[in-house]
């Protein structure tokens, strides 16, 4: 499982993998969100309509979720548990509040908190997406800030310097037995 602030690069990490590992199998979430530029239904996210995701958590059909951003997160279950039943490793790329609940939920879970070189290298990656307002940026370095001090409790910590690095040690960890 893989978290960390929002912009440090969880989906650069992941879409790597996924392109890389075929050992690995990435998990797709599920969010109310809408798409950015270029983004897939189905590939990037399931892209739902709130009410949508709503049935979804009243049906338990989510392995987590959480309220972020103003928009809904989830991962779905029943291909996570396909995935698992086949033997191979699963990466859930998910937000804080999720790692808790997957960390609740199981104690074969391996949690890895990914995080920034610094929190100006941060800024720079947010702002440089072009996805994000300056307002909306600083909100998001403030709630980074309060994520980061969370670290702690994680499995492990990765500094993200090279997604090429970060992707290699996760390689690593998914062949370790639990």
């Amino acid at each position: 499982m893989l978290s960390g602030p929002g912009g440090v690069g969880k989906s650069t990490v992941s879409d790597y993998l996924r392109k890389n590992c075929p050992d690995i199998w990435v998990s797709v979430s599920a969010t109310t969100r809408a798409p950015r530029m270029g983004e897939q239904d189905g590939i990037d996210y399931f892209f739902r309509t709130e009410s949508e995701f709503k049935d979804q958590i009243t049906n338990n059909e989510f392995l987590e979720w959480a309220h972020f951003a103003d928009n809904y997160y989830g991962t779905p279950k029943a291909p996570v548990f396909q995935e698992i039943s086949a033997g191979r490793s699963v990466l859930l790329e998910i937000e804080i509040s999720g790692a808790r609940q997957v960390r609740s939920a199981s104690d074969q879970a391996y949690l890895v908190f990914l995080a920034p070189p610094s929190i100006v290298e941060l800024e720079r990656r947010l702002l440089g997406r072009g996805t994000e307002s300056p307002e909306r940026a600083a909100q998001r370095l403030e709630l980074a800030q309060e994520e980061m001090a969370q670290s702690h409790w994680f499995d492990e910590v990765l500094v993200n310097t090279s997604v090429e690095e970060v992707a290699a040690r996760l390689i690593t960890l998914a062949s370790q037995p639990r």
